[in-house]
């Protein structure tokens, strides 16, 4: 997915969806890292998408509590 598609997304949720994606986004991280630990993981490049997901939903989640 794009990230102005992903984005214009994020901007559509509500924050208990944000918060519901937030979750979700961190146990898949905190799954890739065992798995990258346990030398299982095929696709490193997936981590850092994850953890810039995070930021980004984090970034509109902020933006929101400021409205």
């Amino acid at each position: 997915m794009k990230t102005k598609d992903y984005m214009a997304e994020l901007n559509g949720k509500t924050v208990d969806e944000l918060n519901a994606d937030l979750v979700a986004a961190k146990k898949e991280l905190f799954n890739l890292r065992f798995q990258n630990a346990t030398n299982q993981l095929e696709n490193t490049s997936r981590i850092k998408e994850v953890k810039k997901n995070i930021a980004r939903i984090q970034t509109v989640m902020a933006v929101k509590a400021k409205a």
